[in-house]
């Protein structure tokens, strides 16, 4: 959650802050500030709402400065207003901090300043934290740096920090644990953030901040050291990251452009690992790790949101295909119920970020009872990525609208491709269905780029049912995770309730709910549950419930029998659901563009999701 820039250097910092939030903005968008500081001192800004109302606060204000920072933020504590906005003031106004996290023992640290006099103007433990640390900076006598030091020591939690002090103009403190941090390393210059995308513009340079270290940027050198002040060599590396692939590049918003890139992500994340001529395929990324995972005895895979529902699709596929029994878990529940994981257990982590909090910590309990951790994630260098024994890049490319599309059609290509991999080494699979499979998988990208050609279609019928207050998706199979990922598409951007269901089960309760004002949304393609999902149709329909299908080309049936019909192309089974979740994602789009939602950052969500 939130996001974190800043600078140092010989530019104009506030106007480069001020677009890298903008940058950030999917993080976190409850309110905005900057810090910067010049011949009137150390000033902070900050305003509820979006950057746009910082920008108007700034207006006309002496911000010119070679230093500076700001924050985008989601809000965690305290509700949303300037006061709870950072960045924050320390007590005595000596420094400024900002703060990505959650200090879970904020509250005994406010109680010991209270009784030493602090007064608080925020509700935030961003605020106690910058107090604190310049609490110990005017007792302790030592530097700032030691004096942020000794202050992390004391902290539990998670955080993403970066401190400015009024007695150095040339000082940024920055320091990592759980939640990401990366400097850009220029001529003369440093930038900070939570992700590449504010940097990539002046810099491809970057280090990516490890856990329990502190980065200390003074007189245009960089210094990074250990909580326990053991001075470490920082690895630089190369961003693959264009600043083309974080604009918008013509739509109205970023979903949409996601949404139609997914033949190209689909592809990259498969290029290099497929050649379905030569029947060969290659996962470089597990390659000393594959004969563990043919052999394994389980697989538990754990996620959060879509990721949680890419690990259902995965959770068949690996199934049918490599016969290994697989669990998917909840990763925000994971470790609150003492999982039974045994040594040589396969986990499978997915998350499109490679931050998500809930998914790190499940990580590093499994890893601590020997299991072996596989990473699918998108961002390189991400901690995720850095915390498992081997895993694969989805290269899906940078995803800026919070509600994941291509991100969950990389995963599931990903997850496709371990399974079909482990499934050969282990034997479960004839060399002409494995060749069949990489064969349509090569052809996945042109099917996705033909239901995009039904854009206008589903417009239409988005129109018909901006009424609706409720929704039910459907589906057998493979396609019940495409249900649930569906009906989370419209909530989340449309702020229409939904629910996603395994067909079967409407006569087990959600059939009550069934009548003419009811929208239900079933993905009824050719495959071994189609006649039981028709007939699962004709119950919807002998309640008067309007029916949007998903059918295969060519489906004679299901047109005179439903309201309207979305037909996707014909693709084997296990393959489906890369396809069929396409017009799910322009359904939910269009509705929610229809009434009006700004469909990249809905209400009281942000993208990546680093604080439990």
């Amino acid at each position: 959650m939130c996001g974190i820039v800043a600078y140092v250097g010989y530019r104009d910092a506030c106007p480069l802050v001020i677009k890298g939030l903008k940058r950030l903005e999917y993080r976190g968008y409850d309110s905005a500030g900057v810090a910067l500081m010049n011949d009137n001192g150390l000033s902070v800004y900050k305003k509820k709402g979006k950057v746009s109302a910082l920008e108007q606060e700034l207006a006309g204000k002496a911000v010119q400065s070679t230093i500076g920072m700001g924050h985008t933020r989601w809000a965690t504590h305290g509700e949303p207003n300037d006061v709870n906005a950072h960045p924050h003031y320390s007590f005595h106004r000596k420094l400024a901090i900002i703060h990505n996290g959650i200090i879970e023992n904020y509250a005994a640290i406010k109680q010991r300043l209270l009784k030493k006099g602090h007064t608080f103007a925020s509700q935030t433990d961003t605020e106690v934290l910058g107090q604190f640390i310049e609490e110990i900076w005017e007792n302790a006598g030592g530097t700032l740096e030691e004096a942020v030091r000794l202050a992390l020591q004391e902290v539990v939690g998670a955080y993403a920090i970066v401190v400015m002090s009024e007695a150095d103009p040339t000082q940024l403190i920055a320091a990592r644990k759980g939640s990401p941090l990366v400097i850009g390393v220029g001529e003369n210059e440093y930038f900070l953030a939570s992700d590449a995308t504010p940097i990539v513009e002046y810099t491809k340079e970057v280090i990516y901040l490890n856990d329990y270290e502190i980065a200390v940027i003074k007189d245009g050198q960089l210094r990074v050291v250990t909580l326990d002040n053991t001075t470490t060599t920082p690895y630089v590396q190369t961003v693959e990251l264009e600043l083309e692939a974080i604009e918008k590049g013509g739509y109205d918003h970023f979903m949409l452009k996601e949404i139609f890139e997914q033949p190209r992500s689909i592809a990259d994340s498969m290029r290099g690992r497929v050649q379905a001529e030569a029947g060969m395929l290659q996962l470089g990324g597990l390659r000393d790790y594959m004969d563990k995972l043919a052999k394994s005895k389980r697989i538990v895979i754990v996620g959060c949101g879509t990721s949680w529902h890419a690990g259902l699709v995965a959770e068949y596929i690996f199934e049918e295909l490599a016969r290994i029994p697989v669990e998917v878990e909840y990763a925000s529940e994971f470790r609150y119920r003492n999982p039974i994981i045994k040594e040589g257990d396969i986990v499978i982590a997915i998350s499109q970020s490679g931050e998500t909090a809930d998914t790190l910590a499940a990580i590093e309990l499994a890893k601590s009872k020997g299991a072996i951790i596989f990473g699918v994630c998108n961002v390189v260098g991400s901690s995720i990525a850095r915390a498992t024994h081997a895993g694969a890049y989805t290269h899906a490319g940078p995803e800026i609208g919070v509600a994941s599309t291509k991100a969950f059609t990389a995963q599931v290509t990903v997850l496709t491709l371990m399974a079909l991999a482990a499934a050969k080494r282990k034997g479960t699979i004839s060399d002409s269905l494995f060749r069949q499979l990489l064969v349509e998988m090569e052809s996945i990208p042109a099917k996705v780029e033909k239901v995009l050609q039904s854009a206008d279609k589903i417009k239409e019928i988005a129109y018909i049912f901006t009424y609706a207050r409720n929704f039910i998706y459907l589906g057998r199979g493979l396609n019940f995770p495409v249900a649930l990922e569906g009906a989370l598409k419209l909530k989340e951007i449309s702020y229409i309730h939904a629910e996603g269901y395994p067909a079967a089960e409407m006569k087990h309760g959600p059939i009550a709910l069934i009548d003419e004002d009811m929208p239900v949304v079933v993905t009824a393609t050719k495959d071994s549950s189609y006649e039981k999902v028709v007939s699962n149709i004709q119950e919807v329909k002998a309640r008067k419930g309007r029916v949007i299908a998903i059918t295969t080309e060519g489906d004679t049936l299901l047109p005179g029998m439903v309201d309207f019909t979305i037909e996707i192309p014909n693709v084997h089974e296990v393959l489906m659901p890369l396809v069929s979740v396409v017009p799910l994602q322009l359904l939910a789009y269009d509705i929610a563009v229809m009434r009006g939602r700004n469909v990249d950052q809905p209400r009281n969500l942000a993208k990546s999701v680093t604080v439990e």
